[in-house]
């Protein structure tokens, strides 16, 4: 089981890197997967005091992944924005990868996103606001984005208090 000393800090060439769709024959070993992002977010809380929700690749393992747990566990498998919203909103952004730094950005105020679940069935969520925001989050993970590539200016960088 991985554990924090697992987790991906910022500079790691692996957290600018695309992740690769999971494929249905990899469905076994997503709970595994799952296990892990759970432990290291368990610790994060227990450690920092935040973190709703958490992408495979932020603990290297680098297939398009995410994991949230806010009142319950939700697993995100190849996810995908079907919307965005044209509207904006600024929010101060942390990441588990730089669990001291908050960085100001813009994210989408609405978004459709299309996923598997942990049993391979197609699901569709709408969210907004702080859950559209969050997502938006993860997602760039799987990316290779991070939210300081995505900062609003020069200075939009501030530490946790």
């Amino acid at each position: 089981m991985k554990g924090l000393k697992d987790l991906l800090l910022l500079g790691n060439p692996l957290l600018y890197s695309v992740s690769d769709p999971i494929l249905e024959t990899e469905l076994p070993q997503v709970q595994h997967w799952v296990n892990d992002l759970h432990a290291v977010m368990e610790a994060i809380r227990a450690k920092y005091h935040f973190g709703r929700a958490i992408a495979a690749p932020q603990l290297g393992t680098m297939k398009r992944l995410i994991y949230m747990n806010i009142d319950k566990p939700v697993v995100f498998i190849n996810p995908e924005f079907t919307f965005l919203s044209d509207e904006k909103f600024e929010v101060w952004d942390d990441c588990m990868c730089f669990p001291n730094l908050l960085v100001k950005v813009k994210r989408h105020k609405e978004l459709i996103v299309r996923y598997k679940d942990e049993n391979w069935q197609s699901r569709e969520w709408e969210m907004k606001d702080d859950l559209a925001e969050l997502l938006q989050h993860e997602y760039d993970h799987l990316n290779g984005i991070l939210c300081t590539m995505r900062a609003i200016d020069d200075k939009s960088f501030k530490w946790r208090i």
